[in-house]
């Protein structure tokens, strides 16, 4: 099978779409002759046109809010925001308008919109431009939020957050947009709300979002020098949550460790931590525990910033811990 960047998914979801639904536009801050500032946009201008690939001024508050006139009257947009710490500014329009309108219409309007936007540390851009805040998102009813973690799972999801009728919010990892993985040719698509097992065991569930889900897999390699076997299930749609799928990974195995990237302290890792203790309780021979980034802005300097999040050794030692274990020096 071909090996293509994250970045190229996200990118060929995009132009076919594109080509199979002339309502598809897309819209945000130097997606056009620029070609985004990530590159994942690039070609789509000279493919499409201006006014199908839309710059925007430098205001986050009326890019989504024209987007949400622009799903109303009938179009399918994608918005770009460049950073996702940048969509606070856009939170109004997306969660007192976006998420509700529907609702409030009784059914009369609809909303098709995705909002894309990247995050994610290791740039050193510092606590404004590096945090991940999917949890705020996920928080919010009426919004439907994806966090792939592969190029395939980008998109296939990309693509079916397009063709959704409820607005999508849909996080990207920076770090990575160079990572190659295995995509099928031709058409791709996967339904929202199912999360994926991508690594089989018996002994513990590592279910993880985002990044960690390399990370997950990373200590599960290490894990299994300690004669371990983690299951590791990559979550893929906070919003819905795939909870019996979940359920089903941690009835296998007794015991879970959830993986997120966002900040621990109200975050989507206590979530599922929580949902999961209430759904199986009766299966488990410990509690569930979760790992995450540390409660505090993050560091510009690099060697701050890598201590933000834990790595595959702090997993693996969290793991052995749990398992009551000791660790091989």
């Amino acid at each position: 099978m071909r090996q293509i960047s994250y970045r190229q998914a996200v990118l060929e979801a995009l132009t076919e779409e594109m080509e199979r639904d002339e309502r598809v536009v897309l819209i945000g801050e130097d997606v056009g002759a620029a070609g985004g500032v990530f590159g994942q946009t690039r070609g789509l201008y000279e493919r499409f046109g201006a006014k199908r690939v839309i710059d925007t001024p430098i205001s986050e508050s009326a890019i989504v809010g024209l987007t949400v006139g622009a799903a109303m009257a009938g179009l399918r947009p994608v918005v770009e925001i460049m950073f996702g710490d940048f969509i606070t500014l856009g939170m109004d329009q997306l969660v007192n308008q976006a998420a509700k309108i529907h609702w409030m219409s009784n059914g009369q309007f609809r909303v098709p919109l995705v909002l894309r936007t990247s995050v994610g540390t290791g740039s050193s851009t510092g606590p404004q431009h590096s945090q991940a805040l999917h949890a705020w998102c996920a928080h919010v009813p009426g919004l439907k939020v994806v966090f792939p973690s592969a190029a395939a799972d980008a998109k296939a999801l990309l693509k079916a957050a397009v063709r959704d009728d409820s607005p999508v919010v849909f996080f990207e990892d920076r770090a990575s947009y160079a990572v190659k993985g295995p995509v099928p040719e031709g058409e791709l698509i996967a339904p929202l709300g199912r999360a994926a097992v991508v690594r089989r065991g018996r002994d513990i569930s590592l279910i993880a979002v985002g990044r960690c889900v390399g990370i997950a897999l990373a200590a599960a390699e290490l894990l299994r020098q300690e004669n371990v076997e983690a299951e590791v299930l990559d979550v893929r749609t906070l919003s819905p949550l795939d909870v019996s799928g979940l359920a089903d990974s941690v009835r296998r195995t007794s015991r879970a460790l959830v993986l997120d990237q966002g900040s621990r302290r109200g975050g989507l890792a206590a979530e599922i931590a929580q949902t999961l203790s209430e759904q199986v309780f009766d299966w488990l021979d410990a509690p569930v525990e979760r790992l995450a980034a540390a409660d505090h802005p993050v560091p510009f300097a690099p060697a701050l910033e890598q201590a933000v999040l834990p790595g595959a050794r702090e997993v693996r030692s969290h793991v052995l811990r749990m398992l009551g274990r000791k660790e091989t020096p």
